[in-house]
């Protein structure tokens, strides 16, 4: 027998040596991701989109083992008609999704929908058939579901859920400066609104907390406008000298306290100004940069794609970002002429 077991012994000690080796040279000590999720926004915008660059999305999203999805907002363009039919539309698309699929709520869909061109629909009707049909269970869509935990009504909008070491939530902040610059601004709708959702932020905090999380990811419609440093694309608000009266004070007031205490990965995904971006802007009140708050802007309008995201909690910065270009939506580029 030991004519067998001698060269078993070496084969063992080559591969322990070949581990080792591996491990000394950051071979092996990379860690896989333990999840991925999509975030997309502010589709479909055009009638090509809603018959062909959505549902292309979708299957692009569905072929991949997604843990979940989240559409940031704006589930039209705000020229376009309010009607019934748009909302129980973008439902059936969230219904498609394999994985479970969350959403928050945007200006196009409510805010703006007392625009002629929109219908001259009441907004706060809008916004409660909103709430009564698409935020009319704890379950989130897909075709697996998620169990959410919910604000209390009227604001059942307002969704959290934990995935592993991560906690997640959607805070119901739109463009326009929240209801408060639009054609018809409504200071008492954004008023009652704005205090709830400040709320659930700080509980989502001491969610994450009290359980431990790794990092937390926050979802909402709105580009609040950080600073100066992109006035073409996003309303320009320093949050270091930030007046009442605006309408994203107290979101970017509260979330620079609770990421300064939290002092791990805190990321906020929006959409709005329809430019995909991955930066870090938020500054603290002596205008420091905040280094562990990331801002992601996810793709959308004249862009149907999505961007993926890589969940490691014990990775250092927790998210990383992968935009993913949908091949079917992709825009044909004319070959150079020859020469």
């Amino acid at each position: 027998m030991s004519r067998y077991l001698v060269p078993f012994l070496a084969a063992l000690i080559v591969c322990a040596a070949t581990a080792a080796l591996a491990v000394a040279g950051g071979g092996s000590d990379r860690r896989p991701h333990e999840y991925e999720i999509g975030l997309w926004a502010d589709l479909p915008y055009t009638p090509d989109q809603i018959t062909t660059g959505v549902p292309n999305l979708i299957g692009d999203m569905n072929r991949q083992a997604l843990a979940f999805s989240v559409h940031g907002g704006d589930i039209k363009s705000g020229g376009t008609r309010c009607d019934d039919e748009v909302y129980a539309r973008f439902e059936r698309y969230l219904n498609s999704l394999r994985s479970p699929a969350m959403y928050t709520p945007g200006d196009n869909e409510w805010t703006d929908c007392d625009r002629p061109a929109a219908g001259a629909y009441s907004s706060l009707e809008r916004l409660d058939f909103i709430r009564r049909n698409l935020f009319d269970s704890r379950l989130s869509h897909g075709k697996r579901r998620l169990r959410l935990e919910r604000q209390a009504a009227p604001y059942v909008e307002n969704r959290r859920w934990h995935v592993g070491e991560v906690t997640y939530a959607t805070l119901h902040v739109v463009g326009s400066n929240n209801n408060l610059g639009d054609v018809n601004p409504d200071p008492e709708e954004f008023a009652g609104r704005n205090r709830a959702t400040n709320a659930w932020l700080r509980q989502t905090f001491v969610q994450a907390r009290r359980r431990g999380s790794r990092a937390v990811m926050l979802i909402a419609q709105a580009n609040p406008g950080f600073d100066r440093a992109d006035p073409t694309r996003a309303p320009v608000r320093d949050p270091r000298t930030l007046e009442p009266r605006d309408g994203f004070y107290d979101l970017l007031t509260t979330l620079r306290e609770e990421t300064v205490g939290f002092r791990r990965p805190v990321a906020l995904v929006h959409g709005d100004s329809h430019y995909f971006r991955v930066d870090k802007p938020l500054l603290d009140p002596q205008g420091r940069r905040l280094e562990n708050f990331t801002r992601v802007e996810a793709p959308g309008e004249a862009d149907p794609h999505w961007l993926k995201v890589l969940v490691d909690p014990g990775s250092r910065e927790v998210f990383s970002y992968q935009p993913q270009q949908v091949p079917a939506n992709r825009v044909a580029v004319p070959r150079p002429p020859r020469r």
